[in-house]
């Protein structure tokens, strides 16, 4: 995960891209390792019509206390159901999830401060639960918040970023968006590793950023975003800091047949497809719906 932020952030570290996992700043209490569209509000939350390309911007993306994070929604939330935002199971407020653990349903009262598309904060959102977070397979975090899409629509004007639901594609032009730095990163995805193992944590089919991206503390749990649809691809999560093998702030890379490869200064993601399957009516987290394929508790 990238490394905790720098020292004035003082208290907790948490893993962000760009030598460690992209560290979320974290200034609660335990250290931890380690992107929106503008829709009106009308019934329905439609996913983004593939317009002409624009720069990628700030709108729908969030700051955390330690992180970066996203208001999301999936290709068939609607705009009445209970809004969520993303970002990385290391940037829980409760700290570090252990190897193996899968958190569903856990209160919460976190706050997100919401940008528009010029990184202005123009609200404070908060969750009603943890709806989902894990550091096992991949490192995410999905916040329920106390208000609906429309009425974050209505009120701010701003829409949730769409998470594509089909495998991102190598190659692809791609933009990191900091909520908490108010920072872009742009890049390409350079390819996927098999396994990121960074200390106890495992990750499968990471995405690996060309090194244009470098991803720095406090991005964590930040929305790459897919330039040409607007769609998020992935959430940005860690980075190989000083070429270290496998350790906090040093992910390797492991291949099928068991092969590592360390690849210093270049930083990571983890996919975000597979999420949407596992939701269903009025985003409710359904593990055993058919596709989902998430770590279950």
């Amino acid at each position: 995960m990238n490394k905790p932020l720098l020292a004035a952030l003082a208290a907790l570290v948490i893993t962000g891209a760009g030598a460690v996992p992209a560290v979320a700043a974290q200034a609660d209490t335990a250290v931890s390792v380690g992107k929106s569209t503008t829709i009106a509000a009308s019934t329905t939350v439609k996913a983004a019509a593939a317009p002409a390309i624009q720069a990628v911007n700030f709108a729908g993306t969030v700051s955390l206390s330690n992180c970066s994070g996203s208001l999301v929604r999936f290709p068939s939330s609607e705009s009445d159901d209970p809004a969520l935002v993303m970002s990385n199971g290391h940037c829980l407020e409760t700290g570090f999830p252990a190897a193996g653990e899968v958190i569903v349903d856990q209160a919460s009262t976190r706050t997100f401060g919401l940008l528009n598309a010029a990184a202005t904060r123009v609200a404070t959102l908060r969750a009603s639960k943890i709806a989902y977070a894990t550091m096992t397979d991949t490192d995410v975090s999905i916040y329920q918040l106390t208000t609906t899409y429309a009425q974050i629509a209505s009120s701010y004007g701003i829409s949730p970023l769409t998470l594509n639901d089909t495998h991102p594609v190598a190659g692809t032009a791609i933009t990191v968006v900091s909520g908490y730095w108010k920072r872009t990163y742009a890049c390409n995805i350079d390819g996927f590793a098999y396994r990121l193992k960074e200390g106890e944590w495992t990750w499968k089919d990471s995405v690996r950023y060309t090194s244009a991206c470098q991803t720095i503390g406090g991005t964590s749990g930040s929305p790459v975003v897919d330039n040409a649809t607007g769609n998020v691809v992935a959430v940005n999560n860690t980075g190989n800091e000083d070429g270290g093998t496998c350790t906090d702030n040093n992910p390797c890379e492991v291949d099928a047949n068991g092969t590592v490869t360390v690849r210093e200064g270049i930083n990571y993601a983890q996919e975000t497809y597979q999420i949407p399957a596992c939701f269903g009516l009025d985003n409710k987290l359904d593990l055993s719906a058919s596709g989902c394929t998430l770590p279950k508790p």
